[in-house]
């Protein structure tokens, strides 16, 4: 994919969604959007550009969460 494009060109936007654990409160939010055969990721704040994984990616990241391999409060 091309890295130059934006979140809205890769996705519409209401196909961007936030996770149900996210308060929004502090302000540090991303959303996500199934751009089969991959997973755009943007800041909530910033709308412009966004990352852009394959699924595999995603899903042994989204796993590595369940895990808490990335939970910093341990």
């Amino acid at each position: 994919m091309n890295a130059t494009r934006t979140s809205t060109e890769l996705a519409p936007e209401n196909a961007w969604f936030k996770s149900s654990y996210s308060s929004g409160a502090e302000g540090n939010c991303i959303e996500a959007a199934d751009i089969t055969p991959a997973v755009a990721v943007r800041d909530s704040k910033d709308k412009g550009p966004a990352l852009v994984f394959g699924k595999p990616s995603w899903t042994a990241f989204l796993g590595g969460i369940r895990e808490g391999n990335f939970d910093t409060r341990a």
